[in-house]
């Protein structure tokens, strides 16, 4: 009975089934990205990442443990050198499936399989929209800096004219003094015209004698 057998034995033996997950590893290994079916990408994401998490503690035992089931001198080599680099800061989900859809012989489900890490242009876009998320936030707080850069200049701007009106009352001032003193002729006119008046009303009088 299968109790807790949740492992897909691909219609092969145990030991065709080993070699054939070694030479798929391998293959993720040294090309970064590989097309299989759906259910042979599914058993070899089992089989790879923990051997990925072993790669990422460069130790004598693990070398040792990781050749013991890859077999292959220059997937060790690559594994241990250009790929544990690359997913040193990953915790887990060193890879992901891509469904391409069905082949046209046996309508065989395909995906590619490939190595997060190692897919430049996802990184890229990945990098894009980060930056795109950063300038927003960023204009957000700069717009909020700019009305406040908006409001100081008011205030400024109230003072002086605040000074303006103290000095308005000042320069009146100045102008009611000045003022006067350019009236005192006009004043002064009408005391000479009083005298005439006088003689004026003398000469009428002598008239009518």
């Amino acid at each position: 009975m299968r109790h807790g057998k949740k492992d897909n034995h691909l219609g092969r033996t145990h030991s065709h089934r080993e070699a054939m997950l070694q030479n798929l590893a391998s293959s993720l290994i040294l090309h970064k990205r590989i097309e299989t079916t759906v259910a042979k990408a599914k058993e070899l994401r089992k089989f790879v990442e923990p051997i990925l998490t072993r790669a990422k503690d460069d130790t004598y035992q693990n070398r040792r443990m990781v050749f013991q089931t890859l077999t292959n001198k220059e997937t060790v080599k690559e594994l241990f050198g250009t790929v544990a680099d690359k997913i040193a800061s990953r915790p887990g989900g060193y890879t992901r499936i891509i469904k391409l859809g069905n082949r046209l012989g046996d309508n065989a489900e395909t995906c590619l399989i490939e190595l997060v890490d190692f897919n430049e242009v996802l990184i890229a876009a990945a990098a894009e929209k980060a930056a795109a998320t950063t300038r927003t936030r960023r204009s957000r707080r700069g717009a909020t800096s700019r009305q406040v850069a908006e409001t100081a200049p008011v205030a400024e701007t109230e003072a002086p004219s605040a000074e303006v009106v103290e000095e308005t009352p000042a320069a009146e001032d100045a102008a009611v003094e000045a003022a006067p003193v350019a009236e005192t002729p006009a004043t002064e006119a009408p005391a000479d015209e009083t005298p005439a008046t006088p003689e004026a009303s003398a000469d009428e009088e002598t008239k009518e004698s």
